[in-house]
Formats: structure tokens, C-alpha cells, sequence
């Protein structure tokens, strides 16, 4: 059992409860990437911190050892809030400024409130129940995602939340307003789904046909039938999406680290490859047959220079970055920034955001602060791997297993798309990231009888 918390009431339980609904929350207002969706989600996230210190202040509740542990994650992540605001303040005619202070404003404190998020992850998912909690909270939500996305694309009523949809009709988009987001959302829900599937199989052997099929039938008819039915609808509702970046980045994603999976793990056993063949080949020529993977397919197909305006985006927002390559034009200030380099090519569209992650990190914060968020994310996957490689709790090692996914697929997915201008998208990774934190530090102790 994992390691119980000192004091003997969990004064931090509704603080865990509350924390929960925020995550569930986030999503449903249009991915929270609407002003007044993000500043609730800064407003409530600020305030379950107090509350947390509120606690801490009266010896209820204590600093949990992975928080301790991911200091170094956490100073590197504090980098991106601190320059932006400090981007806010800065006078015109100083280097580094931003072209837009507000926006600049607005996210370094929807900044914080990620950081505060992973930070809060860390400290109230202290337990084994906890753990589980949180992670079928994001199943459930992605589950609910999938499920509302394509009943709204195949019923042809079609609302996002509450509002009717303007774009991507006949496409699964939850109630988010791009596809391509519903489809990273997706992936991250999948991946912490997977890992609970990996920790829940069995690793030890048996022999007879009858514990063979006791196994089989509790297979059939137990939790994890019912988890993987779940998967098998969330799939569904990811390639409904026909996001092509989204769909590869979850393929390549479960095939790489199942791989390192296999590569890593003494414990790894029949039951876990069979699981990852699964996944990928019951999902891919089943599930894909009725619900579109020929679509995606014909769309990664046609896929052409002549037909994307992409690669004239990314060549152009390279001239902005070079332009402020160490400090950047401002937290924010893409859609600002970036018209006055752009070209007749590029198409007649408005870009509100590049369509690469890491190309908009540098443009707006410069390439010594996406420097930082990278090297934080690359700790975190080291974390994961190591879990991997050393713990023997299938629970942590199905953590660890959910968050190397994660950071693999939304690294694939970023090279195309901006999941992580997507607050929803951003506070889900946030989380996962915090779990693979758990999933190395966050320590076995046996009860004492």
C-alpha cells in the first residue's frame, strides 16, 4: 500500500473533491479557451492553493516527497509566468516588452494557475484511492467527450457547449471548438486510460485450465472489461475527430512507449503485449472500420503543399522569432505579432495562433524560455522512464507508462497543431505530468498489523 498520510483525518479530502470537479470542469466551456472560462479557471485554481496553505499553516496537511522532488520541474516551469509578466511591465522602449501587455498579463496568470495545478497534483493525490480517483475522473471525462462528440456528429444535432457549432460539422468536436483539440484531449485521456489497464493486469503466472479460465472469465466480466470497453469508445471518438496528427500521434505514441515498456520493465509480461497489440490492431480494423479510420487515412493521403498553408505559417513565424530570439514579443501576443510577417501565401485566414507549439512558445517567450518548458517535460519523461525501469507497484508503473505516452504524443502532435494554447489541454497535461512524478517518488510502505 502506499504510504499513508501522517495525520490521522484527511482534513485535505473536500480540497481533493473540489480539485476533481475543476478538472472535469475545464473542458466542458468550450476547452476553457474563452476570457471568462480561463479566469474562472485562475480564480478557483488560486483559490484551492490557499485553501491548501490555509491547511499547512494549522500542521493539517503536509509538503508530499514528490513535491519536494520536483523543485527543479517546478523552478522550470515558474520561468514562463515570471518572464511573462515581467514581459507586462516592461516599458516600449526596453528589450523584451511586450507588443501586448494585457495578453501578456492574462497568461502569466493562467501560467501560475498550470504550475499551481501540478503542484496541487502533487500534494492531494497521496494515496492509492486517491491516485485512482483522479485518474478515472479523466477516463470518465474523456469518455464523456467522445461519447457527446459523436452522437452530436452522427445525430446531426450539433452544439458544442450550449452554443451551436460554426465549424467542423459532421466531425466530433465535444464541446471543444477544434477538432484537433478534441483529439489531443482525447490522447491524454487515453493515455492515463491505458496505464490503468497496464497496472490492473496480471503479472503472475498460473497453471490448469481451470485457473485459466477463473482468469479469463474475470477478464470478461470484471472492472477491466468495463475499462476497456471504455477505451474502445474513446478510440471511436478520436478517430471520428479525423484529426490526422491526432490519430498518429496516438498510434506512435502507445507503440513507443510500449516498446520502452517492454524494453525497461522486469515485470513486463505476455499479458501487456498482448494488451498494446490489441489496442492497436482490434482498434485500428475494427473500431476504424465503422467509425472512419479510412477517412483519416484518405486525408493523410491528400495531404500537400498545395492544399496546406502550414508550412508558409511556420516559415514566416521563424522570421518573427528571429527577430526576438532570446526574449520574444510577448506571452500572448501571436495573433498580434505574427501579421506583420506574413505574405499572400499564407492564405486568407486569421491566425490567432501558429499551428506549431513550439514555434509560438519561442515567438512569444523566446527561445530561452521554451528552452525551460522543454527541459521540464524532458525531466518529467525521464521520471516516467525510471518508474519504469525500477518500481514493481503496477500502479505506478501504469503511471508512469500513462505519462511517457502523454509526453510523446503531444510532442509528435505540437509539431502540426497548438494543444498547448488550449487551457484544457494544458491543465490535463499538467496532471499527468504530475503523475509521472508520483509515479518514480511516491513511495511503498507496508501497514503494520
Amino acid at each position: 500500500m502506499l504510504e499513508p498520510a501522517k495525520h490521522s483525518k484527511e482534513y485535505d479530502r473536500w480540497l481533493f473533491f473540489f480539485f476533481i470537479a475543476l478538472l472535469i470542469w475545464i473542458p466542458l466551456p468550450l476547452a476553457s479557451n474563452k476570457l471568462w472560462a480561463s479566469s474562472l479557471l485562475c480564480m478557483v485554481s488560486f483559490s484551492l492553493t490557499a485553501w491548501w496553505l490555509t491547511l499547512f499553516s494549522l500542521n493539517r496537511v503536509e509538503i508530499s516527497e514528490s513535491l519536494k522532488k520536483s523543485l527543479p520541474i517546478i523552478l522550470l516551469l515558474s520561468f514562463a509566468p515570471l518572464w511573462a509578466f515581467a514581459q507586462s511591465l516592461l516599458s516600449s522602449e526596453y528589450l523584451g516588452a511586450s507588443i501586448d501587455r494585457s495578453s501578456s498579463l492574462h497568461d502569466a496568470a493562467l501560467g501560475v494557475s498550470f504550475i499551481l495545478i501540478f503542484c496541487l497534483t502533487l500534494l492531494l493525490a497521496s494515496s492509492k484511492s486517491r491516485l485512482k480517483v483522479l485518474a478515472y475522473s479523466l477516463i470518465f471525462s474523456g469518455l464523456f467527450q467522445a461519447v457527446y462528440g459523436s452522437m452530436m456528429s452522427l445525430t446531426g444535432i450539433e452544439y458544442s457547449f450550449f452554443v451551436p457549432k460554426e465549424a467542423y460539422t459532421n466531425l466530433a468536436t465535444g464541446t471543444f471548438i477544434n477538432r484537433n483539440h478534441l483529439a489531443g484531449y482525447l490522447v491524454l485521456t487515453l493515455s492515463v486510460g491505458i496505464g490503468i489497464m497496464i497496472s490492473s493486469l496480471n503479472t503472475s503466472s498460473v497453471s490448469g485450465w481451470r485457473a485459466h479460465s477463473r482468469r479469463l472469465l474475470a477478464t470478461l466480466l470484471g472492472p477491466k472489461a468495463r475499462l476497456r470497453v471504455m477505451l474502445i469508445i474513446m478510440v471511436a471518438g478520436l478517430v471520428m475527430t479525423h484529426s490526422r496528427m491526432g490519430n498518429t500521434a496516438f498510434f506512435a505514441s502507445l507503440a513507443i512507449t510500449g516498446v520502452l515498456a517492454l524494453i525497461l520493465g522486469k515485470h513486463s509480461t505476455r499479458s501487456t503485449i498482448m494488451l498494446i497489440s490489441s489496442l492497436i490492431v482490434i482498434d485500428i480494423f475494427v473500431m476504424g472500420t465503422f467509425f472512419g479510420v479510412d477517412k483519416v487515412a484518405d486525408r493523410l493521403q491528400n495531404t500537400s503543399e498545395a492544399s496546406e498553408t502550414r508550412d508558409e505559417v511556420n516559415t514566416y513565424t521563424l522570421d518573427a522569432i528571429q527577430d526576438n530570439l532570446w526574449v520574444g514579443s510577448g506571452a500572448g501576443t501571436y495573433y498580434t505579432n505574427f501579421p506583420q510577417y506574413r505574405e499572400y501565401d499564407a492564405g486568407r485566414g486569421f491566425y490567432d495562433h501558429a499551428h506549431n507549439d513550439y514555434f509560438e512558445f519561442a515567438s512569444d517567450y523566446g527561445v530561452i524560455v521554451t528552452g525551460c518548458l522543454i527541459a521540464a517535460v524532458l525531466l518529467v519523461f525521464i521520471s516516467a522512464l525510471r518508474a519504469l525501469k525500477s518500481r514493481k507497484n503496477t500502479l505506478m508503473r501504469g503511471l508512469a507508462f500513462s505519462a511517457a505516452m502523454a509526453v510523446i504524443a503531444l510532442a509528435i502532435h505540437s509539431t502540426v497543431d497548438f494543444n498547448l494554447q488550449i487551457p484544457a489541454n494544458a491543465a490535463t497535461f499538467m496532471v499527468i505530468l504530475a503523475l509521472g512524478q508520483i509515479s518514480l517518488y511516491q513511495k511503498n510502505r507496508k501497514v503494520k498489523s
